[in-house]
């Protein structure tokens, strides 16, 4: 079965950092493309970043271009999204997903889990 568990959410001061994680298990990590994504009050859940199963490729949304990195830990099956330079339009819920395959534009392993909350505020 398929799990997948955000953590290091929380509250943070415009301009400040944060690094999100995601535990992964019950498929081969290392063959599979990882996402995150996020959703913010009244609006649609949207891709943030995604990164291939070896991880040498990357993509962002144009929103965060820049200031996030997404990376993955093979070993551990871990995957990060380092957010620096947040802004009060990251606020949002954070969640990760898995792909049935080695590049982001495969379809996604099982369901949303229940994410990280990110508050970007003064």
């Amino acid at each position: 079965q398929v799990q997948l568990v955000e953590s290091g959410g929380g509250l943070v001061q415009p301009g400040g950092t944060l690094r999100l994680s995601c535990a992964a298990s019950g498929f081969k990590f290392s063959a599979s493309a990882m996402s995150w994504y996020r959703q913010a009050p009244g609006k649609e859940r949207e891709l943030v970043a995604a990164v291939s199963a070896a991880g040498g490729n990357t993509n962002y949304a144009d929103s965060v271009k820049g200031r996030f990195t997404i990376y993955r830990d093979n070993v551990k099956n871990l995957v990060y999204l380092q957010m620096n330079s947040l802004k009060p339009e990251d606020t949002a819920v954070y969640f990760c997903r898995a792909h049935t395959g080695t590049y982001y534009e495969a379809p996604f392993y099982g369901s949303w889990g229940q994410g990280t909350q990110v508050t970007v505020s003064s």
